[in-house]
């Protein structure tokens, strides 16, 4: 996955899951004859990157433009061993643009007409911006009946195959073609082992589901990586993957690691270009040079080093950390490293705004007369950050233990209402259900795995929230805490107050209080969406009120909707009782 360039460590955190592993052990036994990954897998390969610019193609429509490429990708295969694979994707990449520029039936269905009007790098960029990660869709690939799919496999496997390519790559655009290739086989070989039990339903619900958790989350990571790879300078790039490289290689000695830091950060943007075959080609690679120097690098990958290509990429991505072996004025990559090697248990983005801070001191203590001194105080400064990032966890996570789930998805809805209530209530409801199941699942775990957990959880959903800002702007807050500082990102949300610059539309309650006898057949999701959406639309029309005011109005909604709900002629019920609910409404409000 991830693995060259995306070996990106990043991976390595939270996407550990036994039943996949068995899989892709499985899986791979069944490829250890393969000779050449790549040449075998060809059509899959550009199926993958066609599906992911093309989205709105059929998969018959997507099988005839593979067709129309193939030839040009054979001589991508002759790429030599440590040979770049950039010239390579920058000419297949203009070759496949322009065969879509010149087909007015793609450039119509897809709205292409303003990329194929400019040329080169320029036109790559534009039809990159036109793809559409489906980040709320639940299922990457619907099972048809057991039975109908056995059929359907047993008559062409190819099929069953390519068409979970061709679903898996148009939804996740962003996710990285060696990943989709992987998945492909592991998804085969699910399908064939459950294709031989007697409940296949069951089967296929043990076998496929981590598959689709996978995806579902490195999918996710890997639009993240892309994201900081865009907003951000090539230094913060570099950093994330020295500080994932070291925590996860502890051994591994500095000019190795920063060598690798490079070398990943610059498949990661020759992925995220959207090249799956250089894409493949370059994670190959990167995957041999990795194992040829396992001895030094780690002794968690060596049982990983034995699988085939591509299956060797997953594995070492899901390995384990190796076990763990006076800072000084030392460059910034050194620093990066020796911290992260001293303290491999904290959360990427706690190392970087310690790095952030050791920067800032560099650049005020070089320019006194007596650095030493000034240097003094960075122990104390970085911890700091490291306790004011602890702080904040357990807060967060005290303030979940203390509410409960609906409560504190209540809470974050006001809080996050405030400070971006440009959002309409249904992406502030999606946002916020995010940030609160992140604490459901992390705030139990041990202090340590709760921090790494929550740091990561943030960090994925803030991005999403950054793309919602970068493909149309929320406020200027919002923008400031994406755009500034990747590595201080959380802590700025986390302070952003209420954004005064905000006037609503004037709702009057009578149109913010809609209460009806459906609400009695609702299920309780759908009763917490409702209420939810109430919540923001007082919160935009009073930001500066009180949490006890606009919990008061809750509160008496959820009461009312039982009582009316459990009423003989509901409807008049929820008539009788609205107005003394819209009242208090008003009240509120200040006679709105």
């Amino acid at each position: 996955m991830k693995t060259g360039r995306l070996i990106s460590l990043l991976f390595f955190s939270y996407i550990k899951c036994q039943t996949l592993q068995r899989t892709l052990l499985d899986t791979a036994m069944q490829h250890t004859g393969s000779q050449n990954y790549l040449e075998e897998n060809l059509r899959d390969t550009i199926s993958t990157m066609v599906a992911q610019f093309l989205q709105k193609l059929t998969y018959e429509e997507v099988q005839t433009t593979v067709k129309e490429l193939l030839d040009f990708a054979e001589k991508c295969k002759s790429l030599k061993m440590h040979e770049s694979p950039s010239e390579c994707s920058y000419r297949l990449m203009t070759t496949f643009l322009e065969h879509i520029c010149n087909n007015q039936g793609m450039v119509d269905k897809h709205a292409f007409s303003n990329c194929c009007n400019i040329n080169n790098t320029a036109r790559h960029k534009c039809f990159l911006l036109h793809k559409k990660d489906d980040e709320g869709h639940s299922d990457i690939f619907q099972i048809p009946n057991p039975e109908q799919i056995c059929e359907m496999d047993k008559e062409n496997q190819v099929s069953v195959r390519g068409r979970f390519i061709y679903e898996t790559s148009r939804k996740h655009p962003f996710l990285y073609g060696p990943t989709i290739l992987t998945m492909s086989a592991c998804y085969e070989t699910a399908i064939q082992s459950c294709c031989q039990e007697e409940n296949k339903t069951e089967c296929f619900q043990i076998k496929v589901e981590p598959i689709r958790k996978y995806i579902r989350e490195i999918s996710l990571r890997h639009h993240h990586l892309c994201d900081i790879g865009i907003k951000f300078n090539h230094e913060v790039a570099k950093s994330v993957e020295l500080v994932l490289l070291t925590k996860k290689q502890l051994k591994a000695n500095f000019s190795e690691i920063a060598k690798l830091a490079v070398d990943i950060k610059n498949l990661h943007q020759t992925c995220c270009e959207g090249n799956t075959v250089a894409c493949v080609l370059g994670r190959s690679q990167l995957m041999n040079y990795i194992c040829s120097k396992q001895a030094i690098l780690s002794s968690k990958i060596i049982p990983c080093c034995a699988l085939p290509v591509p299956f060797r990429g997953e594995c070492i991505i899901n390995s384990e950390n190796d076990d763990k072996p006076d800072l000084s004025s030392l460059p910034l990559s050194r620093f990066l490293y020796e911290y992260s090697r001293r303290l491999p248990e904290l959360p990427l983005l706690v190392i970087l705004r310690v790095v952030t801070v050791y920067q800032n001191l560099l650049g005020k203590c070089c320019k006194l007369e007596d650095p030493l001194e000034c240097y003094s105080h960075g122990k104390e400064m970085f911890r700091r950050v490291v306790l004011e990032s602890h702080e904040r966890v357990k807060n967060y996570c005290d303030l979940h233990e203390k509410l409960g789930d609906n409560n504190f998805h209540d809470r974050l809805m006001v809080l996050y209402t405030k400070k971006a209530p440009q959002l309409p209530a249904q992406e502030l409801i999606m946002f916020t259900k995010n940030m609160a199941a992140a604490a459901t699942r992390c705030c139990p775990l041990s202090h340590e795995q709760r921090f790494l957990c929550m740091e990561d959880a943030a960090k994925l959903i803030l991005g999403a929230l950054c793309r919602r800002h970068e493909a149309e702007p929320v406020n200027v807050g919002v923008g400031h805490c994406c755009d500034d500082s990747y590595a201080f990102r959380k802590p700025c949300f986390d302070d952003l107050q209420v954004d005064g610059t905000y006037i609503s539309p004037p709702l009057s309650c009578d149109q913010i209080i809609n209460l009806k006898e459906g609400l009695c057949k609702a299920r309780e999701e759908e009763f917490q969406t409702e209420k939810q959406k109430l919540l923001s639309n007082l919160v935009k029309q009073k930001p500066y009120a009180t949490e006890m005011q606009f919990q008061s109005i809750i509160v008496d909604f959820t009461h009312l909707v039982k009582i009316c709900c459990q009423a003989e002629k509901s409807e008049m019920c929820f008539q009788e009782e609205e107005s003394k609910l819209i009242e208090k409404c008003q009240s509120l409000l200040g006679g709105k």
